[in-house]
């Protein structure tokens, strides 16, 4: 028999998807600079009315921007548009939401600096750390990708496994609390890669040279190993990118439109 979910868990997750859906358009428009640093958004009111949605899954949608530093609302002043120096861009949706559009070319290159700076030095620790379990894992997911390819969401996420373990075995609990945000970037750059065409090349054996520096206990080979990884994911991303992105300016003013937005009219509302 089909698991049939009662009526008031049914509305409930309609509106939890309905508020995520409202959050991801609104936050996808600030990130593109469609609606810029300093604006102030329509009242509830009105801004419910614009997208055809009830009052309260506008109000949580803002709460959402507001809690990933993009919004600030404030009693009697309006809630407006955070200055981008506030946003959490680690957030693995404000990462999402930066690359379903053309982001520009800085905050491309600032997240693979990020990426250097952050994971060569975690698969050196990772390599005079990691446990027998960590390899395992790591081996599984290196055996996942190669038979999936990154073309395809389950290769994908063998990647982001791939990433993830390797900053938990680096046994530090600080570079490990980065794991969400590194392992968004390294899905959202894959995939936005791919918008063209395929990768030119495959970055498996990129990984698999990873996987032996760590495996032999070798930190100076894991720390090159990543970094020349980094370095070419980088290279794979930003080729062919000439003008791309360059029209989406990171926090720049751009024509501000209402907040017309896609969000479907939920039931009973008239």
């Amino acid at each position: 028999m089909r698991n049939v979910m009662p009526p008031n868990e049914s509305s409930r997750a309609g509106a939890l998807r309905l508020h995520g859906t409202i959050a991801r358009d609104i936050g996808v428009r600030i990130v593109s600079g469609e609606i810029a640093p300093g604006r102030v958004l329509d009242g509830e009111i009105e801004a419910s009315e614009q997208l055809r949605v009830s009052r309260t899954a506008y109000r949580e949608a803002v709460r959402i921007l507001a809690a990933k530093g993009l919004l600030e609302a404030r009693p009697k002043l309006g809630t407006r548009v955070s200055d981008p120096r506030q946003w959490h861009l680690l957030d693995p949706d404000v990462v999402s939401w930066i690359f379903t559009g053309n982001p520009e070319e800085r905050l491309v290159k600032g997240l693979f600096e990020l990426r250097t700076i952050i994971e060569p030095a975690a698969a050196a620790l990772a390599a005079s750390r990691r446990t027998a379990g960590h390899l395992r894992l790591l081996r599984k997911a290196l055996d996942r990708m190669a038979g999936s390819t990154l073309a395809v969401e389950e290769g994908r996420q063998a990647d982001r496994v791939f990433h993830s373990v390797l900053l938990e075995a680096s046994g530090n609990p600080f570079l490990a609390s980065l794991t969400s945000g590194i392992a968004a970037a390294v899905t959202w750059t894959t995939i936005f890669k791919q918008r063209k065409g395929p990768i030119p090349r495959n970055p498996l054996p990129d990984h698999e040279r990873v996987y032996r520096a760590v495996a032999a206990r070798d930190e100076a080979a894991a720390r090159a190993a990543m970094t020349e990884l980094v370095r070419l994911a980088l290279l794979d991303t930003t080729r062919g990118r000439s003008g791309r992105g360059r029209r989406a300016r990171f926090g720049s003013a751009r024509r501000q439109e209402p907040l017309k937005r896609s969000a479907a009219r939920p039931p009973g509302r008239r």
